[in-house]
């Protein structure tokens, strides 16, 4: 039961995964058109927003998804098994990707989605290191 929050995470995943790149794309569109209207930015920089926004979809829901999965996570090595959890599922995503049209698989992504989760289990445990120390 404590994997059910990254399970069901995992299949957000896959579901944003098996958008077609068309609908993916005007998805992560609209949210630039709403960056847009909260901060002006000259149209010759509007392609690198979009794809920075698109990219740290990628970082932050893989943070996310190492939360979740070491917060659940009750071994020794959690660390090691988290990372190891996250590139795994990081890779078949990718490759899941490469049978959607417009779509493709990049390992800039995977290294991407990786970085995301090791900044989730960094916040993890600044977290733990934060609360051990009000404890004292």
């Amino acid at each position: 039961m404590r994997y059910l929050p990254a399970i069901v995470w995992m299949g957000m995943i896959f579901y944003l995964s098996h958008q077609p790149g068309s609908d993916s794309a005007a998805t992560s569109h609209e949210f630039v058109l709403f960056v847009l209207e909260i901060i002006p930015i000259p149209e010759n920089y509007q392609l690198i927003l979009h794809l920075m926004i698109r990219k740290s979809a990628h970082f932050f829901a893989y943070a996310i998804l190492a939360m979740l999965i070491f917060y659940a996570y009750k071994g020794k090595r959690a660390i090691f098994t988290t990372l190891t959890i996250c590139l795994l599922y990081a890779i078949s995503d990718e490759v899941h990707q490469l049978f959607i049209p417009g779509r493709s698989g990049d390992i800039r992504d995977v290294l991407i989605d990786l970085t995301g989760a090791l900044f989730g289990i960094i916040v993890i445990k600044l977290i733990k290191l934060i609360k051990r120390s009000g404890e004292v």
